[in-house]
């Protein structure tokens, strides 16, 4: 029995990359059906693929999911470019039946409005210092490298994962900094745009919570963090932490209910902000 949602976001997948926790993300799609999937960005790593990533099989796996989401749940997929698959412009936009592939969107369900875009257009230095991100993507792969390593003799001891880029964006001051200027930007840019929220990615740190008035969402990252965005059926938003799901409790559950007859949804802790509950109206995109 899978819990349903309304809309899913996930973004910053990374496929191609050695980094790309694809294994986890099929798992994390097999427990949870929507009637929106949000695919946000840097999905298929293009930098990586020309330099020194290599498509997989387990890749791929991630793809047929979608497939199969799209077949068996009707669920409607919309892949926004990031900057990591930049490649997508030649193509932009395309529909094809229930995928459709754009650079944003803006999302309206229950009454509220979000703007919905990778997030790397409002970063001066992806967009006018190529060369200078390209360097930030080398020392990122060398931290997640390095990563490994830690977490392997971490993984032999006992002991629980460890984010090692995100303990240092946390002690750097100008990582810090850019991480606030970059939320505060985008709440400003939804504000512009009419809309009552925001939802992004490219930054791999997610975040929900309320920026001057302004609905602030994060759907994070498959790389390290491993989170999602989810929104029920009442327009209330929640993120969704892989290490956090106890994939055995849900599994003694299925079978539970296989003999019994009665359906299981694994309740999930909600972080949500307030919102009208009375013009419960279908979701729009446009």
């Amino acid at each position: 029995m899978k819990t349903q949602f309304k809309t899913i976001v996930l973004s910053d997948v990374h496929l191609g990359s050695k980094g790309s926790k694809a294994k986890e993300i099929v798992r994390f799609l097999k427990q949870y059906s929507c009637e929106n999937l949000i695919l946000n960005g840097d999905i298929i790593d293009g930098w990586q693929l020309k330099k020194s990533g290599s498509w997989k099989r387990k890749h791929t796996r991630f793809f047929n999911r979608i497939v199969k989401m799209m077949e068996n749940d009707k669920t409607k997929v919309f892949y926004l470019r990031g900057n990591h698959d930049d490649f997508l412009d030649q193509i932009l936009p395309l529909q094809i039946g229930n995928l459709s592939i754009q650079r944003d969107m803006i999302y309206e369900s229950n009454g509220r409005k979000y703007f919905i875009t990778h997030g790397d257009v409002f970063d001066s230095i992806t967009t006018n210092l190529r060369w200078i991100a390209y360097m930030g993507d080398i020392g990122y792969t060398f931290l997640l490298w390095l990563n490994r390593i830690i977490n392997h003799y971490r993984m032999r001891r006992g002991l629980p994962y460890f984010s090692l880029s995100q303990y240092v964006k946390g002690k750097v001051k100008s990582a810090v900094s850019y991480i606030d200027q970059y939320e505060s930007e985008l709440a400003k840019m939804a504000r512009a745009k009419g809309c009552d929220g925001i939802i992004c990615g490219h930054i791999h740190k997610a975040e929900n919570r309320n920026i001057d008035g302004i609905e602030y969402m994060n759907s994070g990252d498959w790389v390290e963090t491993m989170s999602a965005l989810a929104e029920d059926h009442e327009g209330n938003w929640q993120l969704i932490f892989y290490n956090e799901i106890n994939f055995k409790e849900i599994r003694n559950s299925q079978f539970g209910s296989f003999f019994s007859g009665d359906s299981h949804f694994t309740p999930l802790q909600q972080v949500a902000f307030d919102s009208p509950k009375e013009d419960l109206t279908p979701p729009a995109f446009r």
